[in-house]
């Protein structure tokens, strides 16, 4: 059940071929995923794209379209498709992601239960993190909801990396085939603390578990029940601010102390004007400005982890 089928392994290789899944990307925040068919043809605002001409071209390529438009074609990685992806279900982004995996101590060759699956934006950095020899075995109670993520890592190569089964974890717990076998184990669930029993049998001695809830209480509750098989239990809350780079006037905008706009790089030389303050020479040039992002993400929900408690 735990072995990997060798000639399944995830694929490296770089250039695109027919079939394989690529992200189209307009600008920061207009990407799409596209399937390479070659008889199709990608029709935007920058005009018609055959698929056909990206057949051989290395990931990464400037694409042109029939009216002098462009495009990049890149690799589905796990980040890109976190952004891309069909939200079937609220999703994990990428700060949370990174925490999340290294905080569970995930390397090549884990093995990590999931549960549950839902859009499927955590389990392909899982996935990619336990390459080319560990696996991810997530579980969903939805029926649909498992079907549409077993078809998006079909796309992606990653199905000898990740089963997707149906299964109420809740209230069934893990299948007892996985007992000892888990390096780590992740729970999304609206009642963790249902699951966490079941969770600490499937763990080996010294595995961690995490829970993903949006809750204070439920971290509370959760935290009750870890108490007894866990140690080491952490909560942690990731608040992320991201700052836009671009270009702007320095005659407009706030101004610091000597009257060069906050946030300006690099600062311009000044001279002193015959009324003896300081002025910044040739004003209205352009300068790289960094301000934080107007539509900052708040609140995502809180990640405990916990360390299972060894039997001596």
């Amino acid at each position: 059940m735990f072995a990997n089928d060798p000639s399944k392994k995830i694929s490296f290789t770089r250039f695109i071929r027919d079939q394989d899944l690529v992200i189209v990307y307009e600008r920061h925040d207009t990407m799409k995923a596209v399937k390479v068919c070659e008889g199709s043809i990608l029709q935007n605002r920058f005009g018609v794209f055959k698929h056909a001409e990206w057949i051989g071209k290395p990931f990464g390529t400037k694409v042109f379209s029939n009216r002098g438009g462009f495009v990049y074609l890149l690799a589905p990685t796990p980040e890109l498709w976190t952004l891309v992806l069909s939200h079937r279900t609220q999703i994990l982004y990428i700060a949370d992601i990174s925490l999340v995996i290294m905080y569970l101590e995930i390397v090549p060759g884990c093995v990590v239960l999931e549960s549950g699956t839902g859009s499927g934006s955590l389990t392909t950095s899982l996935a990619r993190a336990v390459a080319p020899t560990g696996h991810v075995y997530t579980f969903d109670f939805h029926e649909l909801r498992a079907a549409s993520a077993r078809e998006d890592f079909e796309k992606m190569g990653l199905s000898s990396l990740a089963t997707v089964a149906v299964r109420d974890i809740q209230g069934q717990g893990f299948p007892d085939a996985y007992s000892g076998m888990a390096d780590s184990v992740f729970l999304d669930l609206p009642q963790p603390w249902l699951a966490i029993p079941s969770a600490g049998k499937m763990l080996k001695q010294d595995g961690i578990l995490c829970s993903f809830s949006p809750c204070i209480e439920q971290v509370q509750r959760s935290c009750e029940t870890l108490k007894s098989n866990f140690t080491d239990i952490r909560t942690f809350e990731i608040l992320l601010r991201t700052y836009e780079v671009q270009e702007g006037k320095l005659d407009g905008g706030c101004r610091g102390d000597e009257g060069v706009p906050l946030g300006a790089l690099p600062c311009k030389r000044r001279q002193r004007s015959s009324e003896g303050s300081n002025v910044p020479e040739n004003s209205s040039s352009t300068v790289v400005m960094a301000r934080p992002c107007s539509e900052a993400k708040g609140h995502t929900g809180y990640l405990t982890f916990a360390r299972l408690k060894c039997i001596s």
